[in-house]
């Protein structure tokens, strides 16, 4: 099978564990019952393999193990050698088998295993607060500066919609100029309650989810939008059907929403998304910048704290607080995603997939931007092949 071929039979694979999962009656759904693929917009084009038992899958990724070790070394042979351990992780849990915490950030998600470095974290405190200090936020310790900064650039709830609105406008109008014409694509603001997570890509609704339990600054649902809508989840679903349909990407590139190894660069690209349309423009922007990747890298500890090192779950509540000075509603939130025995090892997607896309980014050439966004938006990486470019998999 050459690279394209392979793609094909991928994709149908991975289809075909998605809807064997969607098939299982209720409490034997490892995955929740929602599948492995959220949002595929390949539609039949690539029909799915029927599957009656987990050994079917094994026998099917064993025989795309095979051709993908005859492909050329690179990116492409790199992300299909990658994308194979991640399914074949979700085939044991799909078979009844618990693997662990551990194995499932390694090769599902494709993430460093461990705490996050707390060197890291306290550098971007110590960032942050340099910058709350330049920005006149000087009483109290860091967690008071950072409680006194969001409440004094809260959104009153009844104005969030109209801030969406406006964001929504110029995200698109510099993603749309500078990564890839959405169109008349549009998303509407969906308030919701009581979720784990602060936002969600509702992409066949037409819906941005935003858990209005929290509050939010402007540039935190700037980020927002950018992460979801322009130029990340929404932008990067539009980008490559489009590169699929004009037959430059393999099939694979519908699979980058799957929950494996693929959703780290995913993730990437959405937190990596103000930088990506050059529209951090004021202090704000860089306190929220800095104070998410704190609440990045200590999620990502949180969540080997609770479910490897077996700590507590209100100590580590406690130290989300402390060091990632989360409002309360975030904090039980990591927690609850964390504890998930499938979706709980991807919070550490958002930490690894923004630090790969952010160290590909910051050191692209003007001349290999146009290469680096087609290979960043239009075709499926895993963390190691994205790393290799300009090398690109076409």
């Amino acid at each position: 099978m050459n690279s394209f071929e392979i793609g094909r039979e991928l994709t149908a694979i991975a289809l075909g564990m998605d809807a064997f999962e969607r098939s299982r009656p209720e409490g034997e759904t490892p995955m929740g019952g929602d599948g492995i693929v959220p949002i595929y917009l390949g539609g039949d084009s690539i029909p799915p393999k029927i599957y009656a038992d987990a050994g079917q899958m094994r026998a099917d990724l064993a025989t795309l193990d095979a051709a993908t070790a005859a492909l050329p070394a690179g990116p492409r042979h790199a992300f299909l050698e990658d994308m194979l351990k991640s399914l074949r992780v979700a085939v044991r849990m799909l078979d009844g088998i618990s693997p662990s915490f551990e194995e499932k950030v390694a090769v599902l998600v494709g993430a460093p295993t461990g705490r996050e470095d707390p060197a890291v974290i306290e550098d971007a405190r110590a960032k942050l607060d340099a910058l709350l200090t330049q920005s006149g936020f000087v009483v109290g310790s860091l967690g008071d500066r950072v409680g006194a900064w969001e409440a004094a650039r809260a959104i009153p709830a009844e104005n969030v919609p109209a801030v969406f609105r406006e964001l929504m406008a110029e995200a698109k109008a510099r993603t749309d100029k500078m990564i890839f014409n959405t169109g008349d694509y549009d998303m509407v603001l969906n308030p919701v309650r009581g979720m784990f997570y602060t936002a969600r890509c509702s992409f066949n609704d037409g819906k941005m989810d935003l858990n209005m339990d929290l509050s939010f600054t402007r540039a935190a649902l700037k980020h927002l939008v950018c992460h979801e809508v322009y130029p990340g989840h929404s932008t990067q679903l539009l980008y490559t059907k489009a590169e699929f349909d004009a037959g430059r990407a393999p099939a694979d590139a519908l699979l980058i929403t799957t929950d494996a190894i693929t959703g780290c660069v995913q993730e990437g690209i959405g937190d990596q998304g103000a930088h990506l349309i050059d529209w951090v423009e004021d202090a704000d922007d860089e306190i929220h910048d800095q104070l998410r990747r704190v609440r990045s890298g200590a999620q990502t500890s949180a969540a080997w704290m609770l479910m490897v090192e077996g700590v507590p779950a209100e100590d580590v509540a406690d130290y989300l607080r402390t060091t990632a000075m989360g409002q309360e509603a975030w904090v039980q939130g990591r927690l609850r995603m964390a504890a998930h025995p499938f979706r709980g090892p991807f919070i550490s997607s958002y930490w690894a997939g923004n630090e790969a896309v952010r160290r590909v980014r910051e050191r692209v050439t003007d001349a290999q931007k146009p290469k680096f966004l087609t290979t960043l938006f239009g075709r499926a990486n895993s963390p190691r092949s994205l790393e290799m470019f300009p090398a690109t998999a076409d």
